[in-house]
């Protein structure tokens, strides 16, 4: 089997992240990596909190901490979060490592050596009132191209325009707050990207036919408009330090690295820092991952779609610089905006719903299965707890839930505790497995194919192709006239509910846990069905003791619906904005 390399884009330190940050990277991340699992493959899936940069230091000046203690304490708080929904990381790492610190200043070395990055002087915001240099994103101001008044000066988050602090009209320091803003001169390291354009151009040219036309698209844009050569180090005091054995005058000043350089070098940081944290006796081999690993692993990206370029351009440049064999990304599946009642979600704001909120709302699996059926591929959709309860109620609580408690619930009264025996498979049961072959088919074409909403809707095809079966051969009427006949119907049923709980487990692990748990098999060791056992309908064999699990999914209700919206709001919000 294969080798499958899995990222997703790192969150940033500073708060809890929200719904759309979870459905457009580690959500269907996680759901691919437990799919590809299942099937027997040799799967590595990386993440880490992205701790540098402004953000960190921001957060932690509001909080009144020294940076490290807030990342550390923040890293623990998303991890707990990720952990509360099923995200079944390899590792989850920290980008303020000294693995990734020793592995971004190795690369800056190389990229030297190479000719790709050379210091020079540059003409940077300086802010007298806080007595400093001011970083990109300590600048915010108005975009110069869509009007937004809350642009940072790295880039327009409304627009996704790559910007430059000094390109911002009106600009005022992300600190004080003062415009009494001056432009100085300083010096800083800059990665050569001109000097790579041809390069990457080749590269995307042999992988951009097999990504999403979104992730190509952003790559190819960025093209068009041709590489600049770009600053990599900052002014700040948290960051992975410019190496003084390369650079002493720098260093000597205290420049760090840009969070962008060293935040996507970190998912080879934290898969050093999962190999080094082997428990005793057990060798991870990180390198085999990375270096030299072209024909042996392949590697799948997950991002929102402003991440597309640095990971799409940027990182490739990095690691073709360095002129070195790391791996480079095959797949970029890459997503659109999920917004709130078609405003985008705020935390300064407190709109919409973040994970650690969802949480305390509802288990994960309500949120997994509403996330990636109406994951935002084709274009952004839009989160309203009309559809949330819509979707929970048809989907989870009726179609699955129900069928699984009616089947369970009956036989029990009726034939005991154990799988009933029956008599043999006739003419409806024939046509029902070749009909949950065929759906399982589609389901796995779609999930091998990363179309989220598509394989959300072939499983909930799967969940429906029972409940039209238990309808077709109406059990609580057939036991008036053939015991044997109803027996048959709820075996099958029974079988139908462990294949659901088998296949399910990518996206609701807790529910699928819940439905293989109420068989006492033996020996269960299934990881998937094959297309044989689709058809036959026949793991649970009579006598296999079984119990009625907890309801799977509560039914939502008007009063449900009303207390949700009145916590978070349930109005589009002012301009989109």
């Amino acid at each position: 089997m294969a080798r499958h390399l899995i990222t997703s884009a790192l969150p940033y330190i500073n708060g809890i992240k929200h719904l759309g940050n979870m459905v457009g990277s580690m959500l269907p991340a996680d759901v691919y990596a437990r799919y590809l699992r299942q099937r027997g493959h040799d799967v590595l899936y990386i993440c880490a909190t992205d701790e540098h940069g402004t953000p960190a230091e921001l957060a932690a000046k509001e909080q009144g901490l020294p940076v490290d203690a807030f990342c550390a304490q923040a890293h623990d708080a998303q991890k707990a979060v990720y952990d509360g929904f099923g995200l079944a990381f390899d590792y989850f790492g920290r980008s303020s490592s000294p693995q990734n610190r020793e592995i971004t200043q190795h690369f800056a070395r190389r990229l030297h050596e190479n000719g790709f990055i050379e210091e020079r002087s540059i003409r940077q915001v300086y802010s007298p009132a806080d007595g400093r240099f001011l970083p990109d994103r300590y600048v915010v101001g108005t975009c110069p191209y869509c009007g937004y008044d809350k642009a940072r000066g790295d880039q327009c988050e409304n627009c996704t325009r790559v910007l430059d602090p000094t390109d911002l009209l009106n600009p005022r320091s992300a600190i004080s707050g003062s415009t009494d803003l001056e432009v100085r001169e300083t010096k800083h390291l800059f990665l050569l990207q001109s000097k790579l354009q041809r390069e990457v151009e080749e590269w995307i040219s042999v992988h951009e036919g097999d990504w999403p036309q979104l992730a190509s698209s952003i790559a190819r844009k960025w093209l068009n408009e041709g590489l600049h050569d770009r600053a990599i180090t900052r002014d700040l005091d948290w960051g992975v330090p410019v190496p003084a054995d390369t650079w002493p005058e720098l260093a000597a000043e205290g420049k760090v690295f840009y969070v962008w350089f060293d935040a996507p070098i970190e998912y080879i940081g934290a898969t050093k820092e999962w190999s080094d944290a082997a428990p005793e006796g057990e060798i991870r081999d990180w390198k085999s991952w990375w270096y030299e690993a072209d024909d042996t692993v392949r590697y799948t990206e997950f991002m929102a779609k402003d991440n597309v370029p640095f990971h799409t351009v940027m990182f490739p440049a990095t690691e073709l610089g360095v002129r070195e064999p790391w791996k480079k990304v095959d797949f970029v599946k890459a997503f659109n905006w999920l917004t709130y009642y078609g405003g985008k979600f705020s935390t300064s704001q407190k709109r919409g719903v973040f994970t650690d909120q969802a949480l305390d709302v509802l288990p994960a699996d309500y949120w997994r299965y509403f996330l990636i059926a109406n994951a935002p591929e084709s274009d952004d959709s839009s989160f309203t707890w009309e559809h949330f309860t819509a979707t929970v109620n048809k989907d989870l609580a009726d179609t699955l839930g129900n069928f699984v408690n009616r089947v369970l619930s009956f036989s029990k009264k009726r034939f005991g505790e154990e799988v009933p025996a029956g008599g043999a498979p006739g003419e409806a049961e024939t046509r029902l497995g070749e009909e949950i072959a065929g759906l399982l088919a589609e389901y796995e074409t779609q999930m091998e194919a990363l179309q989220y909403r598509k394989a959300a809707a072939a499983l909930r095809a799967l969940w429906s192709a029972g409940n039209s079966y238990l309808e077709e051969k109406a059990p609580w009427l057939e036991i008036k006239k053939d015991k044997d006949a109803a027996a048959l119907t709820l075996r099958t049923a029974m079988n139908l509910i462990h294949l659901y709980a088998v296949v399910s487990e990518p996206i609701i692990p807790s529910a699928s846990a819940e439905m293989r748990g109420a068989f006492a098999l033996a020996d269960d060791t299934a990881t998937w069905v094959t297309e044989a056992e689709a058809k036959a309908l026949t793991t649970l064999t009579p006598g296999v003791p079984f119990t009625v699990p907890p309801v799977l999914f509560a039914k939502l209700t008007d009063e449900d619906l009303a207390t949700y919206k009145e916590r978070f709001g349930g109005e589009p919000a002012e301009n989109g904005q």
